[in-house]
């Protein structure tokens, strides 16, 4: 398994590396259109080679997708804390209740046993 996941560790650095020098040419970032820049005095621009935008805009691309994810499984992710929290107050009581039936305390007759008791 581990042989497989170094094979398209290496499968994947290569396409990447081919990707990027295939795309070197520096292209030009803006801010805002020319239109809208020119008015406002926000002419900020900057060149970069085409693969550092192409990878960056993967990895915004991903970094939104965990994050928009992660936000709506909130909803699942606090019905298991809820329900994690009855769980242990539910062992709490089962155990509680098993020690008072090995102390001899109340309910630790069975209850099928005291009826035919008070019966007879």
């Amino acid at each position: 398994m581990r042989y497989i996941r170094y094979g398209f560790l290496a499968a994947l650095a290569v396409v990447l590396i081919s990707v990027a020098m295939a795309n070197r040419g520096a292209v030009e970032l803006r801010l805002l259109p020319e239109v809208l820049a020119q008015p406002l005095g926000l002419s900020w621009s900057i060149e970069l080679p085409l693969f550092v935008v192409i990878f960056a805009a993967i990895v915004a691309g991903l970094l939104i997708g965990f994050v928009w994810e992660w936000l709506r499984e909130h909803k699942h992710r606090a019905e298991a804390a809820r329900k994690k929290g009855e769980v242990n107050q539910l062992k709490r009581e089962v155990t509680r209740l098993k020690g008072d039936a090995a102390k001899g305390g109340e309910g630790s007759e069975d209850e099928v046993l005291a009826l035919l008791d008070k019966a007879s």
